[in-house]
């Protein structure tokens, strides 16, 4: 076998580790600052104004720690000028641009960005002004924390329509430019990271749609019909919003009032209960009806009643997290994220109304408004990105009137006024009020599912108890879970009559049923004060 000399051993010895320096510097990934308070800002200057002409729509907070932020119109975030929240923005500011300056540059790239390059992660260094033209895709390479920073020495600007695109795992909350100057982004352009302007002005141009944040730290931020969301990922906290009411029985109601008439005009379809403790149910169709239309009073809307008023002091004492500051102009396309939201005076739903869940479909909406609900004909409230109508509830203390051919989603826990929901509105939901006729003029309302009762053959847990099958034929078994010692069950019809009564001596019985079929009510009582109540359905 041949022996190497020495020498060529060192040669290859330092050819080898030459490769593997190289390979180690090609791998080598840029550090994403901490930006600390300033995470929570979409738009944002330490020293100068915030402002907006045209319609805007911004999801995350705005504001300035010396300055003022004017003529944003609806934000979905709170509007911070010159308080603790932006005093301690602007410190996570100044951390988060001396950590992007401190950093090693990997890449001295052109000044003039784009025209189909594409760039792996690292540090850019470009010492003097640049600017963005056609398409600019930053690849990731399959590493979904790779981090990409853009460290320009001067004024940064883009050509209208220009486009940075992620791809191969590249996320917009890894991808950070750090201005020396005035940045001016041109109509249309879609730009994705954090820009952070240093002793200079951000200028966003109609049609703008930025995936990340705007900092300056001196300097104003001015926008004009633009669109900026936060990014999501890198640790940013999921959105759940708060936890959603228990319904009770409110659940197996689409159409309901605690006290005033509810009159139906025309051919309305219903999926769910119909009615009101105090007054009549008139006008709706048995066949068009997949419920129960109580006419009359009966015992099930009396716990209807009682259960809405709780459900109502629930949404009225959960704590506010975004006030929109412009109920007059509630809708044209604003987009919200789970939250609890305030409106302090009458609110029109002008155009749409998104609610995004981010791709949780547990996320949960609530929209309390202190004044009356109105709507412009075709309005709509449109879900996206998971967002389901079961978890969307709205509060309004004032009259409700949707107009014609609006587009609903969510239960409306109306008090102490009438609703009206005109031709051809649509609703997968609820409407209800505490107090307050309900009128519906050819409409279509679908309740969301929380209605156990409501076409199931599966047993049916009401608190402390099960009864199954329901609906029933023959018999109904009965098992007691939290009731000690004897109880009562007391069954109703649809009237309020009582058809059967029942001392329950054991945890489990089965009772024969000899009930015509239909709609019923029970009452399970226990001599300790337990109570509780139900639909059951005999087929």
């Amino acid at each position: 076998m041949a022996v190497l000399s020495p020498h060529i051993m060192n040669k290859q010895l330092l050819l080898v580790t030459s490769v593997a320096i190289l390979c180690f510097a090609a791998r080598t990934t840029a550090q994403a600052p901490v930006l600390g308070t300033s995470s929570g800002f979409a738009l944002f200057s330490t020293n100068g104004a915030v402002s907006s002409t045209g319609l805007s729509h911004i999801t995350g907070n705005v504001g300035t720690n010396n300055g003022s932020s004017t003529n944003f119109g609806n934000v979905d975030g709170v509007m911070h000028d010159a308080d603790g929240t932006s005093a301690n923005a602007a410190a996570s500011l100044t951390i988060a641009y001396n950590q992007l300056d401190a950093a090693i540059p990997d890449f001295f790239p052109s000044p003039l960005l784009g025209n189909g390059q594409s760039l792996n992660p690292g540090t850019y260094f470009i010492g003097e002004s640049a600017s963005l033209d056609n398409t600019l895709t930053l690849d990731a390479d399959g590493n979904p924390d790779a981090v990409f920073i853009f460290q320009i020495r001067g004024a940064f600007s883009s050509a209208a329509g220009a486009q940075v695109l992620l791809t191969n795992g590249a996320v917009a909350c890894n991808v950070f430019w750090k201005i020396e100057g005035l940045v001016d982004l041109a109509t249309n352009t879609s730009m994705k990271g954090t820009i952070v302007a240093n002793n200079a002005a951000i200028i966003l141009n109609t049609g703008v749609v930025l995936e990340g944040r705007a900092f300056s730290t001196t300097g104003a931020v001015t926008v004009s019909g633009v669109t900026v969301v936060m990014p999501l990922g890198c640790g940013t906290p999921e959105l759940t919003g708060p936890i959603a009411p228990a319904l009770n029985t409110v659940a197996c109601y689409t159409i309901f009032s605690g006290n005033g008439s509810v009159a139906n005009t025309g051919v309305s379809f219903v999926t769910g209960d119909i009615g009101t403790n105090t007054g009549l149910t008139t006008g709706f169709q048995a066949e068009n009806v997949n419920g129960t239309i109580h006419a009359n009073p009966d015992v099930s809307t009396a716990q209807c009643s009682l259960d809405l008023n709780n459900v109502y002091t629930y949404l009225t004492t959960l704590p506010v997290d975004i006030q929109l500051l412009y109920p007059a102009a509630f809708g044209q396309n604003l987009v919200l994220t789970p939250h609890t939201y305030l409106m302090n005076a009458a609110t029109v739903l002008n155009g749409t109304v998104f609610l995004n869940a981010q791709d949780n479909p547990d996320a949960v909406f609530v929209i309390k408004i202190v004044g009356a609900l109105s709507t412009s004909t075709y309005a709509s409230v449109i879900l996206q990105n998971g967002a389901q109508a079961k978890n969307v509830f709205w509060k309004i203390d004032g009259a409700t009137s949707l107009n014609d051919y609006t587009n609903f989603k969510g239960t409306v826990i109306g008090n102490n006024g009438a609703v009206i929901l005109n031709l051809g509105t649509q609703v997968e939901g609820r409407v209800l009020s505490t107090s307050g006729g309900v009128s519906t003029f050819g409409i279509n309302a679908q309740m969301t599912p929380g209605c156990d009762a409501l076409g199931t053959n599966t047993p049916v847990k009401v608190q402390a108890a099960q009864f199954y099958p329901n609906p029933f034929t023959a018999s109904l078994n009965v098992t007691l879970n939290d009731f000690t010692g004897s109880a009562e069950l007391s069954i109703y019809n649809a009237l309020g009559s009582e058809v059967q009564k029942t001392l329950l001596t054991q945890s489990n019985t089965t009772l024969p049923m000899e009930l015509a079929a239909g709609i019923y009510y029970y009452r399970l009582s226990s001599a300790d004060g337990k109570v509780q109540s139900g639909k059951l359905i005999s087929k």
